[in-house]
């Protein structure tokens, strides 16, 4: 007997209700459309000749967006046309008073600043190339980062003027240093801007650069990395059809432009939407939520550890009412890359954010996790996919058995092929490239062979394949949710089992008394392997708190992944960050436990004996040299 229409709709209904629930239907047609656009996108501006992003500029300084604005920073606006102007007059002043040529790199070193995208997209307008490089940086970092871009001419913000020690002019004697001063600003703005013709900016491919990005450098010198146009096309499409984002939204990011997760993710995502980028000079706690309302952003960005940075804070009152400004915003949405598990919900309940947009990518990587997530299902991903896509991805992604010691993914002794690990089981994460064609997916580092081949796997699972290695270990659960557990390096072992610093780091950090905690593994004599350190500012420097802490560690976690050693960050210290706000390591890692190391900064060392952490001193350190105290 047929069954009643009144019956079976509901029934039909219910069923792809429950469909789309469990195999996550609509994220991934939502993912995979937003993937496919992007492509689509790219490969038809690569067609018309058009992947310079110059062209998007122009297309809205002359279309029905001309007059909406497209730049806030610290209250001023420029709408599309005005930016355009500025930036031709920008290319029209770098090539007739520096002859820069198309294709000729030009190196960078600004803060975040409206006169950064003018100089930026001043550049692309005469067919150059910029190299972004990180402002912070000082002495032979500085001037290594200028060096191995090849570029003649460095143009350097005032505010970082300081910088450009003699030191570093006399690295780099054949550089041309242009500081961008007020007079020089005035300059520029009198010059008539000429659109030079497209046969300045033409014949680009996908694989050809459209900037250079540095790595951060926390393991050495910093890197510079190919940021090719197919890259910064495709990128700056996929974020805002993945996300939603679309004019009229205005996003708001103190990020550093010179990354990627900024200049890419934020900028040219905005760029491409004909939408507002609203753009604070640099990360402060006293200022984020203030240019948020005042620029009436509904997107935010962030990275590395700026949300428990903004949790951390106290919370802003109005002047004149008093009443608490933590929920006085219009933020509907924040996006980035590295949002803690334990960090997640409360900032989101805190500030009122619906939805966490988190993604993971590296700006020479050849793939990326998304996690698009309104709910508590994927709470702390860095990547998501429903069953769809995973069809997709267990072709292009892989979880591999990792060596820690070696630092090399494990190779099977009978085939010489490395090992997939069972969903649930952290490995190293990597994605598939055509052998054939290695640039199409990977550009790698700029003039530096050994360090792009690095980062290619060969013959991983049958001969001839090649892999990109992320070189981060991560776990995939049950084919659907990524989590990041570390970074290579980072992991250490000890006691014969593999300890992630990320999993020590959040466990520390419940506890109410730690502000930060930055853990790693340091080697001691007579002993294997690498013992637990973690690093910590504390709220409270009461005399019972290192007891507590010490419970607290027992009770959270694995006997083996315990900290040994606390080093107490000296009253009123924050912890050291790179640009991109993340903890730096390396410094610490080398100066091991050695008190005299420890004390010549301010802080304390401390060591777990029985169930609490005592003070860690000369005489200590002795006994463990001499060998008279095994861990």
């Amino acid at each position: 007997m047929p069954i009643p229409l009144a019956l079976a709709a509901p029934a039909a209904l219910a069923g792809l209700a429950y469909a789309n629930a469990k195999l996550s239907l609509s994220y991934d047609y939502q993912l995979l459309g937003a993937a496919l656009k992007a492509y689509s996108f790219t490969s038809k501006r690569e067609k018309d000749d058009r992947l310079n992003m110059f062209y998007i500029l122009e297309e809205h300084a002359k279309g029905k967006f001309a007059n909406d604005t497209f730049i806030i920073f610290e209250g001023k606006k420029w709408t599309f046309k005005e930016t355009y102007d500025i930036v031709l007059k920008y290319g029209t002043w770098l090539k007739t008073t520096h002859n820069v040529k198309p294709e000729e790199i030009v190196a960078m070193d600004f803060t975040n600043s409206d006169n950064y995208f003018f100089l930026w997209f001043g550049l692309w307008s005469i067919g150059a190339k910029p190299a972004f490089i990180n402002y912070n940086l000082t002495g032979k970092a500085l001037s290594h980062c200028v060096k191995v871009s090849t570029a003649r001419l460095c143009i350097v913000d005032p505010m970082v003027e300081e910088k450009l020690t003699q030191e570093v002019r006399d690295e780099l004697p054949d550089i041309s240093f242009q500081i961008l001063t007020p007079d020089v600003e005035a300059t520029i703005i009198s010059t008539e801007g000429i659109r030079e013709p497209d046969s300045t900016r033409s014949k680009q491919t996908k694989s050809m650069i459209g900037m250079l990005i540095y790595t951060s450098g926390t393991t050495g010198l910093p890197k510079p990395a190919v940021l090719a146009w197919g890259k910064a096309n495709f990128g700056s499409t996929i974020m805002p059809k993945w996300s939603g984002y679309k004019r009229p939204d205005v996003l708001y990011t103190c990020m550093p432009m010179y990354h990627s997760a900024a200049s890419v993710l934020a900028v040219l995502a905005a760029l491409n939407m004909g939408a507002t980028i609203c753009i604070g000079r640099k990360f402060s706690t006293k200022t984020f939520w203030k240019e948020v309302r005042e620029s009436n952003a509904n997107v935010i960005q962030y990275v590395g550890e700026v949300c428990r940075y903004l949790l951390s804070a106290p919370p802003q009152h109005d002047p004149v009412t008093g009443e608490n400004l933590d929920k006085k915003n219009n933020v509907r949405m924040a996006f980035g890359n590295g949002l803690r598990p334990d960090v997640w919900n409360k900032f989101k309940e805190r500030f009122d954010i619906k939805t966490i947009a988190e993604f993971y990518s590296a700006t020479e990587g050849a793939g990326a996790g998304w996690n698009y997530s309104n709910n508590e299902f994927s709470r702390g991903a860095v990547g998501r996919n429903g069953f769809i896509y995973w069809l997709v991805l267990r072709k292009g992604w892989a979880v591999v058995e990792l060596d820690v010691e070696t630092e090399q993914p494990h190779r099977s002794k009978s085939t010489g092929f490395c090992t997939k690990v069972p969903y649930g089981t952290p490995g190293e994460m990597l994605y598939k490239l055509d052998p054939a064609d290695i640039s199409a997916g990977y550009q790698g580092y700029f003039n530096n062979e050994s360090a792009s081949d690095s980062k290619v796997l060969r013959n991983v699972f049958e001969k001839g394949d090649a892999w990109f290695r992320t070189g981060d270990i991560m776990t995939w659960e049950n084919g659907e949710n990524v989590f990041f557990n570390d970074r290579i390096g980072d992991t250490f072992r000890w006691k014969s089992e593999n300890v992630s610093t990320n999993e020590v780091a959040e466990a520390l950090s419940s506890h109410p008394a730690i502000q930060e905690a930055n853990v790693y593994g340091v080697s001691l004599p007579h002993h294997d392997g690498r013992v637990g350190c973690a690093a910590v500012t504390l709220k409270d420097h009461s005399p019972s708190i290192m007891k507590d802490l010490a419970v607290h560690a027992k009770k959270s976690l694995p006997s083996y992944a315990v900290p040994v050693f606390l080093r107490v960050k000296k009253e009123g210290e924050e912890m050291e960050i790179t640009g991109t706000v993340k903890m730096v390591k390396h410094v610490i890692r080398k100066q091991g436990v050695d008190p005299k190391a420890i004390e010549e900064s301010g802080d304390q060392m401390w060591w777990l004996t029985g169930d609490e952490y005592v003070k860690f001193g000369e005489k200590e350190w002795n006994e463990l040299n001499g060998g008279k105290v095994k861990l």
